[in-house]
């Protein structure tokens, strides 16, 4: 689609107020906060997403400007039953499984979360509704690991329920929640159980670290503890791999939080999963510090289930049942680009089909700017 008007759409509140330096609106993170500073580039093969040859066709929704991305952005597009590469202009860079790419007997099914390695080199996917966990080579386009019995939930050995928000720490590990077992799992090619778990089979309600309201994402922090998000009772604690917690608190008028994550030091980004959904910015003691939640028009959100800050401050998101992932402009309450049309599910460029997870390519990846990319650290994550 040809660029030819901004993307506008409300959020509820006061606009922000005309000034120079633009003041942020009511409730946005305070104008003195900055951004983290950019990562050094990943030392691996992540450069597979490789530019896309002159005259690549791309789509964007009218008005999407390229320059708010860093780079381009991997997206889990979950009914569709692929991985696809995206640049900020539009194009596919990578698709992936293609024929070929499986092996006989293999699956791979409703990519749910889908996250790069901190090597750069692999792409971690949660099917959560298949209950597995899948490690896809970048280069070779191969699996080479995975835990879960695709189609079959359990708690015993190689089984999980309903597991999301997969992501490898730095010892070569991957982290999980397993929302159904109410727990946190540390998973190990080297092993068909955890390596370390939180959390009590059966126990579904808000008792960190006994027991979790089914947890839907535990993310690592810069000080290398983690952030859980639990469904039930609308909780987000931070915790360490000790089980101690430091905090916990309601996202503010948050009915089902999903994968909330530090946004900047001090500031934790979360959505919630509703239809209207919104996407909220607090901190440790439950206060807001912005809010999206438009119940009409254009940026009306119908169960968001990802939210993630670039590092110019803008939000990241993937707007699942309206079938586009978009960047929220914080400062403006602005809707500054979208990849999908919106409402309306498809397979073919510019389309997809309820997109359910994303992560930018190294040197911006989760991994890259949380600190995974570092050696591994006694005490950390």
């Amino acid at each position: 689609m040809a660029a030819t008007a901004l993307l506008l759409a409300a959020c509820t509140g006061p606009a922000p107020a005309p000034a120079k330096p633009p003041a942020r609106p009511t409730g946005a993170p305070p104008a003195g906060a900055t951004s983290a500073p950019s990562p050094a580039p990943t030392s691996g093969t992540a450069s597979a997403f490789a530019a896309a040859p002159a005259g690549t066709p791309g789509e964007l929704a009218p008005g999407s400007n390229p320059a708010v991305l860093p780079g381009p952005i991997l997206i889990a597009d979950r009914d569709n039953n692929r991985l696809v590469v995206v640049s900020p202009q539009g194009q596919v860079l990578w698709q992936w499984p293609q024929p070929g790419d499986l092996a006989q007997g293999q699956t791979f099914t409703v990519p749910d979360d889908a996250f790069i390695t901190p090597d750069g080199k692999d792409v971690v996917a949660t099917e959560e509704d298949a209950f597995a966990v899948t490690e896809i080579d970048i280069a070779t386009r191969k699996i080479v690991w995975r835990y879960g019995t695709p189609g079959h939930h359990g708690s015993g050995p190689n089984q999980l329920w309903n597991p999301d928000d997969a992501l490898m720490l730095p010892d070569g590990s991957v982290l999980a929640a397993d929302i159904k077992n109410c727990r946190l799992v540390d998973l190990s090619p080297t092993s068909t159980s955890p390596l370390w778990t939180l959390g009590t089979l059966g126990s579904c309600h808000h008792a960190p670290s006994t027991a979790f309201g089914s947890p839907n994402g535990a993310f690592p922090l810069p000080d290398g503890h983690f952030l859980v998000t639990e469904i039930n009772g609308s909780w987000v604690d931070e915790i360490d791999r000790q089980g101690h917690v430091y905090w916990a608190t309601h996202p503010p008028a948050v009915a089902y939080p999903s994968d909330s994550h530090e946004y900047k030091p001090g500031q934790y980004l979360t959505v919630d999963y509703s239809n209207p959904g919104q996407a909220v910015i607090f901190d440790a003691s439950g206060k807001t510090l912005w809010r999206w939640n438009p119940t009409t028009g254009p940026g009306r959100l119908d169960r968001p289930s990802l939210a993630l800050g670039l590092p110019n401050g803008d939000v990241l998101l993937n707007d699942d049942f309206n079938h586009r992932v978009i960047v929220i402009d914080p400062a403006t309450n602005t809707i500054v680009w979208q990849y999908g049309h919106t409402g309306q599910p498809g397979s073919g460029t510019g389309y997809l089909n309820h997109p359910d997870g994303m992560d930018p390519v190294p040197p911006f990846s989760l991994a890259d700017t949380v600190g995974l990319t570092a050696s591994p650290t006694p005490g950390r994550w």
